[in-house]
């Protein structure tokens, strides 16, 4: 009897193998262009139609922004290249299975959920910007910045339509999501581009010696809009740095980057940092500040007609890619996460399920009109455990110090993880600093309590099995 359709996909889907608990094999292992379409297509995407824009809002100046991003996203791509991808190629493991064999299976669970928790809220954002676009020929009213939850049926049908689309990328695996990207970036790179420049007349630059006069007077003005908090510099570089801080110094992506051949691809990621959280964040805000201007300030904040206004129909479809690019691989990523609690499940069911709950979450504005404050909690929420890994792969081995203590003594918790996640983020969140600013000096923290927590906890072993041999 022939296979129905359905059956076919289900056995092409359970096909999939993605090494959740075992090395990549070498004849797996994927070439730069990979990579480097990845990260173009990730980062050029949904979240640089609002963080341009909300730059803006927050009254950023301009000299401050095109410093602040130039500094903060060299940091970015130095951390991908010199801290996540040497691990990276090293184990060639996921995230959460290093975890396991560090921290033990009933710590790494904890992880496993909060991590998949905050990607889920990741990508339901990317899903509410393409949403933005997808309703524009319905004359879908538009959320507003001041939106919590959802204000029309038509916004809840968008978001679920986009969300059964992404989902089902997802599913195929990472070589599919990568493909998506891949094909998406080019095409991507040449909107953001094309899209400002069309707008240069409605803003009076007609010509580049034009263009920064307009720039600190129309665009970054260095006045917030009402209700938000004035950005300087130091918030600017250190978001670039930190945006994407559970990915590289919070070691999400060894998932990604376990597949890269070599070590020095983790320098693909300059690919998404300054074409698309530069040059990507910098279009986004000339289209913001000339919808501020003929809205008369309106507090209105929707991707999709903003690059509507400028690129028409092609604008449209920019954001509605740029969505999907973006939320492809989160999604994926909180499919290795969640799929880590139930190894016998198969990739595919759980990442259906975790596209489930990343939809619903997309159903609320306020994931995208907080997304600066989002993305910044979500990092340091997670970087702790980066810093552990970091700490057990490299300064463990030069103290004389077990790796994988864990999975060598079978312990289900590590105490000295998890002292040094939940220790750390205590003393972060009481530092006087804004959310920002809070990160960096947790990185260390995080790292001296767990080296020196593991010299205890090691120490006080080797006593113990002295002792028993007397």
């Amino acid at each position: 009897m022939e296979s129905t359709p359905k059956s076919a996909l289900t056995k092409k889907l359970d096909a999939v193998n993605e090494f959740e608990r075992t090395p990549v094999p070498e004849n797996k292992l994927k070439g730069a262009a990979s990579f480097w379409g990845m990260y173009a297509g990730e980062h050029i995407a949904g979240t640089e139609f609002v963080i341009g824009p909300l730059f803006v809002a927050h009254g950023i100046s301009a000299g401050d922004l095109v410093s602040g991003l130039l500094v903060g996203n060299l940091l970015a791509v130095l951390s991908w290249a010199l801290i996540c991808a040497p691990i990276a190629i090293k184990s060639r493991i996921t995230l959460y299975y290093q975890l396991e064999k560090i921290c033990g299976t009933r710590l790494t669970l904890v992880y496993n959920l909060v991590n998949a928790l905050m990607f889920c809220f990741l990508a339901g954002s990317m899903i509410a910007v393409s949403a933005t676009a997808v309703g524009i020929p319905f004359k879908m009213t538009m959320p507003s910045l001041n939106d919590f939850y959802p204000n029309s049926i038509g916004w809840i049908v968008a978001v679920l339509g986009v969300g059964a689309a992404t989902t089902i990328v997802a599913m195929f695996g990472y070589t599919q999501v990568a493909r998506f990207a891949k094909y998406a970036a080019p095409w991507m790179i040449l909107m953001f581009i094309a899209a400002p420049i069309a707008v240069f007349p409605a803003l009076g630059v007609h010509s580049l010696s034009e263009f920064w006069p307009v720039a600190n007077q129309k665009i970054w003005t260095g006045i917030p809009l009402a209700g938000q908090s004035k950005f300087t510099f130091w918030h600017v570089m250190f978001f670039a740095w930190f945006c994407n801080l559970a990915m590289h110094i919070g070691m999400s992506d060894l998932s990604i980057l376990r597949y890269a051949r070599k070590w020095h691809y983790g320098f693909a990621s300059s690919a998404g940092m300054f074409i698309g959280h530069y040059l990507a964040w910098l279009a986004s805000g000339i289209l913001y500040a000339l919808f501020l201007l003929e809205s008369n300030q309106s507090m209105e904040f929707a991707p999709g007609p903003v690059a509507y206004r400028a690129a028409g129909f092609a604008g449209v479809v920019c954001v509605i890619v740029a969505g999907w690019t973006t939320a492809n691989p989160t999604i994926y990523r909180a499919g290795l996460a969640l799929q880590a609690l139930m190894p016998g499940s198969k990739t595919w069911k759980v990442t259906m399920i975790i596209g489930m709950i990343t939809t619903l979450a997309a159903c609320f504005p306020a994931l995208v009109m907080k997304l600066l404050d989002f993305v910044a909690l979500y990092g340091l929420i997670l970087m702790p455990m980066g810093a552990v890994i970091f700490a057990d792969f490299w300064l463990l081995p030069k103290l004389d110090l077990k790796q994988d203590y864990a999975e060598w003594q079978h312990i289900v918790f590590s105490w000295p993880a998890a002292f040094a996640w939940g220790v750390t983020l205590l003393i972060c969140f009481l530092l006087p600093l804004e959310l920002f600013f809070k990160a960096l000096p947790g990185w260390f923290i995080a790292i001296g309590l767990y080296v020196s927590l593991s010299y205890a906890q090691q120490r006080v072993l080797s006593k113990e099995l002295a002792g028993a041999k007397i």
